[in-house]
């Protein structure tokens, strides 16, 4: 097979130097081979021509044929336009140009016969098509009927390199290929997965014959991209599981069964017992526990990652919590000291803010060994932290932590310990076997008794005199509210003013309460001054940007407001919402926005009110925005870049890549036999840029 990755395409018929700069640049694109496996994102069906009258403004692109009757040019400077009308006979269409309108009318002429091709609108009462394609009789004739589309840049374009000059690029490069591409999966796996060969996929991804074959194709290359991925991340796992032997976890003890017959503060829910089976089952097993737990706000991750640590101190080690936030390990902290106080438990809490003196004295109990659980920030993997026998580390909001720094834990010892990640962001079951696709998955998926769910209500701008009457009843309830903005950013000064102004506004409507203001501008002190007159009740009202998305634990707050709701993801919108609804009674979530709403953000809002399953939510946000932009997901240092594949879309093929990579690994882990010799030079070619951090938890 010719070696397409080492033939540059400035050498391709069509392309030249100045093209070839420019698809370095714009798509990073410099071999044949990376031109090869950049794909068509859709394909038009142009083996059918419609009639003018069968048309409507609702249809996707179609294909007509007929003469242009007349050019007229309306309007000046830039708002001008060029209209033609076109005609076949059985009725006529307005075709528009906002751009080129010198070169439209030197290049086409009255009453020859085109082939015009484009997406029909209404405009008025009018059907039209803006910036139509349009070709001689005779070029069309020649083509297929499918024809692919493929993305190019502003700057591509204005150099006419559109989609159909990609399009011969691509030609002209499958007629230098004269034999087969060579194959890049066994023989038994293709027949397993029941795909095409290589060979035939690229070239009807490229130029399909028809739309079955096509389809076929796509799941090939789906297929085989997926299966790599998944292939590079289970073998790192195993290699870990056999060369870092983890502590073994023996007895479930005398502190763990104490706390569970007399601290508990509630029954546990079954979700939990099954979690704390499937922990109990890792950490006794001799191999270092990585595990994931998701479980939206409030389903008990706390007391589930409580309870994994005192299987620790039981059998003679140490663990500790990493919080993102001083607030949040402050929180962690009240909570577990005051649920592990009968059992005459040393808690330490270890944060930026710890003075010298009490730093010291933690420093020394750890080395000791006197402390059993050290609750913390950042501060927990300074160089100056060591531990006596480090055997459980709990992360919380996994994805607040870079991993280089999570692997600072492992150091702290001369075994890794036990690491156990939670989150409450709940991550699609595809994407978390990707990203997360090293750790086992543990998921919480019921709220403890007593709890009710939070009734979401959106509401337009103009109902606001209802909003406070309904707030005020709920103060004079002894409840407190949210009321959330838009995310500060550095440039967002407006963002900053809409907050000031709002506060003010809200000071105003409510002189008789105490209003209270956080955002991410402010300096810790302040931050910290504000969130403790609200947990302490003092402040009936808090202000606030996104800063309280993790974090604070308010009982009582039983009303949230996120005003401009559109400006939310929907992963987003469910984690401020889980801020209410931690006490028994009933909670609110008003999502406030004007009348003006996308099609995607009406989506969205219904999304939020119809319900309250952050699974089902983070599906439907993963559907909506993609992968690439997850809140909180896209870990640094696993990245994948996906050329077909939709890991949103394609959940069924990652599994089945999944399973056919799980076979190859428990038949031969280290890629050694002759019929996997393959599958291990693909890996070495894919992967040789990336940089590894799978043996990071």
């Amino acid at each position: 097979m010719p070696d397409l990755s080492s033939r540059d395409i400035k050498f391709l018929p069509g392309v030249g130097p100045q093209k070839a700069a420019l698809l370095n640049k714009e798509l990073n694109i410099f071999s044949c081979e990376d031109l090869l496996f950049y794909y068509p994102y859709k394909y038009i069906d142009r083996s059918r021509t419609y009639k003018i009258c069968e048309i409507d403004g609702n249809m996707p692109y179609i294909q007509l044929r007929g003469f242009i009757t007349s050019f007229e040019t309306i309007g000046e400077g830039r708002g001008r336009r060029l209209t033609a009308l076109f005609t076949d006979g059985t009725g006529t269409i307005e075709l528009v140009w906002f751009k080129g309108i010198k070169f439209i009318i030197e290049k086409y002429k009255l009453q020859t016969e085109y082939t015009v091709f484009g997406k029909p609108n209404v405009f008025g009462s009018k059907l039209n098509i803006a910036h139509p394609e349009i070709d001689p009789i005779e070029a069309i004739d020649k083509s297929p009927g499918l024809q692919p589309y493929y993305n190019t840049t502003e700057k591509m374009k204005t150099h006419f390199l559109n989609s159909k000059a990609m399009q011969k690029i691509m030609y002209n490069l499958w007629q230098t290929i004269p034999e087969a591409l060579s194959e890049t999966l066994p023989a038994w796996i293709i027949a397993r997965a029941q795909v095409i060969y290589k060979n035939e996929a690229l070239r009807n991804i490229h130029f399909p014959q028809s739309p079955d074959i096509l389809r076929k194709a796509q799941f090939r290359l789906k297929f085989e991209e997926l299966f790599y991925l998944q292939l590079n991340i289970l073998r790192f796992t195993k290699l870990q599981q056999r060369k870092l032997g983890g502590f073994r976890f023996e007895i479930i003890g005398d502190i763990f069964n104490r706390f569970y017959h007399e601290c508990l503060p509630f029954e546990l829910t079954n979700a939990q017992k099954r979690v704390l089976r499937e922990i109990r089952a890792d950490v006794g097993s001799g191999k270092q526990m990585n595990r994931l737990l998701q479980g939206d706000v409030g389903s008990g991750k706390t007391l589930v990652a409580l309870m994994s640590m005192l299987m620790a101190v039981d059998n003679g080690f140490q663990a500790c919590l990493m919080a993102p936030t001083e607030i949040l390990a402050t929180q962690h902290f009240e909570t577990i000291n005051k649920l592990v106080k009968p059992l005459g438990l040393q808690v330490d809490l270890l944060t930026g803010s710890t003075k010298k003196k009490e730093r010291e004295l933690i420093h020394n109990r750890l080395l000791t060994g006197d402390t059993h659980i050290t609750i913390g920030t950042h501060a927990l993997i300074e160089d100056t932290v060591n531990f006596s026998n480090l055997g459980l580390a709990v992360i919380d909001e996994q994805h607040r932590f870079g991993v280089a720094q999570r692997a600072k834990l492992w150091k702290k010892n001369n075994k890794p310990p036990h690491v156990l990640v939670m989150t409450a962001t709940p991550i699609p079951r595809t994407l978390a076997m990707t990203v997360y696709g090293d750790l086992d998955v543990s998921v919480i998926d019921e709220l403890p008794p007593g709890r009710k769910p939070i009734q979401t209500i959106h509401q337009y701008d103009n109902r606001r005199g209802a909003l406070y009457a309904s707030m005020r009843k709920q103060i004079e309830q002894g409840r407190q509210i949210y009321i959330v903005y838009p995310l500060i950013q550095e440039s967002e000064r407006s963002d900053l003013k809409n907050l000031e102004d709002g506060f003010k506004h809200i000071q105003e409507a409510f002189p008789e309460y105490e209003v209270c203001m956080v955002h991410g501008k402010m300096k810790p002190v302040e931050k910290e001054v504000e969130m403790k007159k609200f947990i302490s009740g003092q402040a009936h009202i808090m202000v606030a940007t996104t800063v309280i998305e993790v974090g604070v634990n308010v009982p009582n707050a039983s009303v949230m407001i996120i005003e401009n709701a559109e400006r939310f993801g929907l992963s987003q919108l469910h984690q401020l919402r889980g801020r209410v609804g931690r006490g028994a009674d009933q909670s609110y979530c008003i999502l406030m926005t004007s009348h003006k709403l996308s099609e995607d953000t009406r989506k969205r809002l219904e999304i939020m009110v119809r319900t309250n399953d952050g699974f089902e939510i983070s599906e439907a946000d993963l559907q909506l925005r993609g992968p690439g932009d997850m809140d909180g997901t896209q870990q640094s240092g696993i990245a994948f870049d996906l050329k077909i594949a939709n890991i949103a879309k394609d959940g069924q093929i990652l599994q089945l890549a999944r399973d056919i990579a799980t076979e190859v690994l428990e038949k031969d882990p280290e890629l050694i036999l002759t019929e996997h010799h393959i599958l291990k030079l693909q890996l070495q070619k894919i992967f040789k840029k990336k940089f590894n951090w799978s043996l990071i938890s």
